[in-house]
C-alpha cells in the first residue's frame, strides 16, 4: 500500500455565496474543490437533486473511490449490483472499480455532499454536462473525455430496472 501526501500551501476556504453553481431545477451541482486546489487530494462538489431526479447514470472511476454524505432528503446509490437507500446523515462510500449510480429516491429530493478521493479535475466535466443539457454538445461527447476525467460509463441492468 502506498501513501498519497498531497502538497499544497494554503488552506483551502469556499464561501457558499461565491461558489459556481452549475445547472438548476432539478439537478444543481455546486463546485467546491477541485483536485488543483488540494494538492490532487481531493476533489468535492454538492448536488442538489430534485424529486426523482437522476444525479448520475452507471459509471466507474478506475483511480478514485467516491464518497455520498447525505446532507438531507434521500438517495439512491448503486454500488455494484447492489441498490442502497441513503438518508440524511448517511455515508456511502464507492471504491475504485465498482459501477455506481445515484438519484433522488422516488418520492423525496436529495442534497449530497459528493467527494473523489484522490482528487480528479472535475469543474470541467460538469461544465460539460452543462453543455449538453443545453443542447451545445452532445452526449456522445463524453465518450471522448472518459479517460480525461476517470468517468467511465457503463450498462447496469440493476440501476436500469429500478430507473426506466
Amino acid at each position: 500500500m502506498s501513501l498519497f501526501v498531497p502538497r499544497f500551501d494554503e488552506t483551502v476556504l469556499v464561501r457558499d455565496a461565491e461558489a459556481e453553481v452549475v445547472g438548476g431545477d432539478p439537478v444543481a451541482v455546486r463546485l467546491l474543490a477541485d483536485s488543483s486546489a488540494t494538492g490532487g487530494a481531493l476533489s468535492t462538489v454538492r448536488i442538489t437533486l430534485a424529486e426523482g431526479a437522476d444525479g448520475a447514470r452507471p459509471h466507474v472511476h478506475h483511480h478514485s473511490a467516491e464518497m455520498f454524505y447525505l446532507l438531507d432528503g434521500a438517495a439512491e446509490v448503486l454500488s455494484g449490483d447492489d441498490v442502497v437507500t441513503a438518508g440524511r446523515g448517511d455515508l456511502v462510500i464507492v471504491p475504485p472499480d465498482r459501477p455506481h449510480a445515484f438519484s433522488a429516491a422516488p418520492g423525496s429530493t436529495a442534497d449530497l455532499l459528493v467527494v473523489i478521493t484522490p482528487g480528479v479535475e472535475r469543474f470541467a466535466y460538469f461544465r460539460h454536462l452543462q453543455r449538453i443539457r443545453l443542447g451545445k454538445a452532445t452526449r456522445e461527447s463524453l465518450l471522448e473525455v472518459q479517460e480525461l476525467y476517470d468517468n467511465h460509463f457503463l450498462k447496469s441492468e440493476t440501476w436500469d430496472t429500478r430507473h426506466r
